[in-house]
């Protein structure tokens, strides 16, 4: 037998270690404060914790339901209802996944056939480019301008083409702390209503969101939401990223279509945890009607933490990240800043380049709140250093 190795031509040639994991390991390597990843460094809440033992206690250790624990799917309507006045079909358009990132994967893989084109928003979550790739599609990047990062709808139209198929949208917005507004639904609908053409909306931080008129959702559009997916995450809601699960909501064909490809990506999300969570939500509503109070507090505590800095801090309408020009400090590159800043100053931060397919010539880093008040405390510190 041949000990010829083989190595198979890569589907995703371009790809390597993502910018997070790199960022993450280099703080760990540096003992860097760690505001890079967009994860807690504090703990979920109490009572969540408290049923989910329950529920490994009682024996709620096997398979679940292949679109997801009926309790939760009820839990799931139930506060759709409440927050948009419209209520999901639990049964035929709720679907539980292992995480937002896997509803994202399964909603591209369901709906771009080769050669078709799907429009996204730079800059972007990096999940979605790749996604398209190997379901045969082929990106087009339409750039949004810091420092509003509003989208030029006039350059949006003249991006349509015939082979069109899908349009991804991410309110609030990951990594530029912008929303939606409902004109920009309004419009978006105006652009595609004629045309066949769906929508994937990027919700997970739909509960960290401090515009006065609350989250704009595609759900509380009556015409888009009957071509959209929509992506929510319960990590972001409960501080939990590490449960990975997340669900989307879409009309029962286009349901239909992401179970396909679902049932053989994960088929079913953990059990306790599903369950664990209908009760958080039936419980505690509290907790996520909250929430934008309980990251507005952090946003703000950082925001006064680097006042005295030489970084100059953009408005923050959603999410749990800041963005900060630093030009008054480098003219280095965002790359290059942000590695220079971990190892260096012991910050570590998320380049807003890598977001883009196109260059990105400004000086903006990411950085992230959900946060302890001390670990905070302790990175602005070293950023008013600079």
């Amino acid at each position: 037998m041949s000990s010829k190795s083989f190595i198979p031509e890569s589907k995703l040639p371009s790809l390597g270690t993502t910018i997070f994991t790199q960022m993450s390991a280099l703080a760990q390597q540096h003992k860097a404060i760690n505001l890079s990843q967009g994860f807690p460094d504090f703990s979920g809440p109490g009572y969540l914790k408290k049923r989910l033992a329950y529920h490994v206690e009682q024996g709620a250790n096997q398979y679940a339901p292949m679109t997801g624990a009926v309790a939760l799917r009820a839990a799931i309507a139930d506060k759709t209802e409440q927050i948009y006045g419209w209520r999901p079909d639990a049964d035929s358009e709720i679907t539980v996944t292992a995480g937002a990132t896997e509803a994202l994967f399964a909603a591209i893989s369901a709906l771009v056939r080769s050669g078709d084109e799907v429009i996204c928003f730079d800059p972007s979550y990096d999940s979605y480019a790749p996604a398209v790739t190997l379901a045969g599609g082929v990106t087009r990047h339409i750039a949004l301008q810091p420092p509003s990062f509003r989208v030029d709808w006039d350059a949006f139209r003249a991006q349509l083409t015939d082979k069109t198929r899908l349009v991804i949208l991410n309110t609030p917005h990951n990594p530029s702390a912008t929303v939606w507004q409902p004109e920009d639904f309004a419009q978006l609908w105006q652009a595609i209503a004629e045309r066949e053409i769906y929508v994937l909306s990027d919700e997970v931080y739909e509960h960290i969101c401090f515009a006065p008129q609350g989250h704009a959702s595609v759900l509380a559009h009556p015409q888009l939401r009957q071509r959209s997916i929509a992506v929510s995450s319960f990590g972001k809601t409960y501080h939990m990223t590490g449960w990975k699960i997340g669900y989307c909501i879409a009309p029962p064909v286009l349901s239909a279509e992401v179970r396909k490809i679902h049932q053989y990506l994960t088929f079913a999300v953990n059990t306790p945890a599903q369950l664990a969570i209908a009760d958080m939500l039936n419980a505690e509503p509290q907790h996520w009607q909250q929430l934008p109070d309980f990251y507005r507090e952090r946003r703000d505590h950082l925001v006064n933490a680097l006042a005295p800095s030489r970084f100059k801090v953009l408005p923050c309408e959603g999410t749990y990240f800041l963005l900060a020009d630093y030009s008054a400090i480098s003219d280095m590159d965002d790359v290059a800043f942000s590695k220079w800043l971990t190892v260096e100053v012991g910050v570590a931060v998320i380049p807003l380049s890598v977001f883009c397919a196109d260059p990105f010539p400004h000086k903006l880093v990411r950085l992230c709140f959900a946060k302890q008040d001390a670990t905070l405390d302790a990175a602005a510190e070293r950023l008013c250093q600079l």
